[in-house]
């Protein structure tokens, strides 16, 4: 028996590899279970649900048998181990072969199952990713600090990619000082190219509108790909038309205009309708035949073979510990604009639209608005990592928690990043068109208009001093506030306390 989740939709994943149709059986499930211990986002289970029946349905037209248990199967267990037990209870099978979880808790548990019921288990790597567990493990011993930048590095050795030899092209490995520019006004990004929802995601539309509806998310804004040539289709787009612009502007936020030039290939990479190493050799094809220029090529395949390798590997290297990590003793609870967008904050309102109405938000809104936000208000670091499973399609634990828990609260103490990345409201102005519109006021900080970034990020710096002082780059507000009058950190303390009451935190 083969087992195949459902982010792991991959013609070409380990568990398959010797696939003997004659004599195997896969088994697939829709889980209810895993459907609701968060409540994810309407376009999530869509997404997900639709491309397991396409996978299912590909594996059967190459003469394969799949027992593949629908949700709305009456003996459906609900659980992924429930019909796991239940399918070895049915079927003459002698071993059970599956490809490694990418979930810490479901890992262990169908390790222990199998174990209970006595079936030999062989379980596989997952190949899909350029980086094992154990090869992450191996860099990481003995160091003292892990370091996105110098596994990047090693990774661009590893692959070859953008390598002149064994120097880096351009002379240089990281061209991220390049990919901070605000969007000029006047220039308009790409128009998306959408996936229409055919006959299948249609009718998985329908089973989550009538089953799902208290779920968050609209669900008529559905068009992610959900098949190996909608998702190449997108990619395709992407490079022939937006990687050009990527590199300038992939920090930039604009009112009203989500996706910008960002390539919207998460959800489809994470769920392995995609290649990772394919996909960074044609965006690597695109400079080298001069149609997209190096600094936006550098930034896009970091974000894979760097960031998303690096997250990965700490989160296995560090579960379960790594989820209960609180170094900030975060307390509050998050306050529930963050599900009805109701606030006038501009930046994250429309942070919140944008997540409800397509599941999605870019880096540098879930960094550096609602990250940053739910680290300056101090909300306990559960909370963040639920809200952001649940209102992301792209969001599995092993990407989401190193980036919630490391990079936008700080949970971790310092394992992802070097420092927190808390900001006033003068980042947000820089990097985007927010406050020209927005309520409040980003210039002031403790009037009755004042943006509250500006009051809660120095009432942060206030109330963390003595731990940030070990962190050479939070040495520069450390100083600001050193010279800053007594009076005046009491008036950001009395603000920024009105404020997180205010917003129920």
């Amino acid at each position: 028996m083969r087992l195949v989740l459902g982010d792991q939709l991959s013609d070409g994943l380990s568990a398959l590899a010797d696939l003997d149709p004659a004599h195997d059986v896969v088994l697939m499930t829709e889980s209810a279970a895993e459907a609701t211990v968060w409540k994810h986002h309407k376009h999530k289970l869509v997404l997900i649900w639709s491309a397991m029946r396409q996978f299912a349905a590909r594996l059967e037209a190459r003469g394969v048998r799949v027992r593949y248990v629908r949700l709305d199967d009456p003996a459906n267990t609900r659980t992924i181990a429930g019909e796991l037990r239940r399918a070895l209870a049915e079927e003459p099978v002698d071993r059970v072969i599956r490809t490694a979880c990418g979930k810490w808790s479901l890992e262990a548990h169908l390790l222990s199952l199998v174990a209970e019921l006595g079936v030999p288990l062989e379980v596989r790597e997952d190949d899909r990713f350029l980086c094992s567990r154990e090869q992450f493990a191996a860099w990481a011993e003995g160091r003292k600090e892990l370091r996105m930048e110098y596994f990047y590095r090693e990774m661009r050795r590893r692959t070859g990619l953008l390598m002149d030899g064994d120097q880096p092209v351009g002379g240089q490995w990281n061209f991220d000082a390049e990919n901070r520019k605000k969007l000029p006004a006047g220039i308009r990004p790409p128009t998306r190219l959408r996936t229409e929802p055919h006959a299948v995601t249609r009718e998985v539309m329908a089973l989550v509108g009538a089953g799902f509806e208290d779920h968050f998310g609209r669900l008529d804004t559905f068009d992610w790909p959900t098949n190996p040539d909608e998702a190449e289709a997108i990619l395709d787009h992407f490079i022939a038309d937006m990687l050009e612009g990527f590199g300038d502007w992939q920090d930039a936020m604009s009112w009203g205009r989500p996706f910008l030039w960002h390539s919207l290939i998460s959800p489809a990479l994470n769920i392995g309708l995609l290649d990772p190493l394919d996909i960074c050799r044609r965006a690597e094809a695109a400079w080298r035949a001069g149609r997209a220029p190096l600094n936006a090529v550098e930034g896009f395949i970091r974000q894979i073979i760097g960031w998303r390798e690096f997250v990965r590997g700490v989160y296995w290297l560090k579960m379960p510990e790594y989820g209960l990590r609180n170094a900030l003793e975060a307390e509050g609870k998050l306050p529930w604009f963050y599900w009805s967008g109701e606030t006038d904050m501009a930046c994250v309102a429309d942070a919140v639209a944008s997540a409800r109405d397509h599941a999605y938000a870019h880096h540098i809104q879930r960094l550096m608005v609602t990250g940053n936000l739910a680290m300056l208000l101090g909300v306990h670091p559960d909370a963040v990592d639920d809200w952001y499973m649940v209102v992301f399609a792209d969001a599995f634990e092993w990407v989401e928690m190193p980036n919630t828990r490391g990079m936008a609260t700080f949970a971790d103490g310092g394992i992802v990043g070097s420092k927190p990345y808390a900001a006033s409201g003068a980042y947000i102005d820089r990097m985007s068109d927010y406050c020209k519109g927005c309520h409040y006021d980003v210039k002031d900080r403790l009037g009755d208009n004042a943006c509250p970034f500006n009051a809660l990020y120095w009432d942060f710096i206030d109330r963390h001093e003595r731990r940030l002082a070990g962190l050479g780059r939070m040495m520069m507000p450390l100083r600001s506030l050193g010279k800053m009058p007594e009076a005046e950190r009491v008036a950001f303390r009395a603000k920024a306390a009105a404020t997180r009451k205010a917003m129920g935190v």
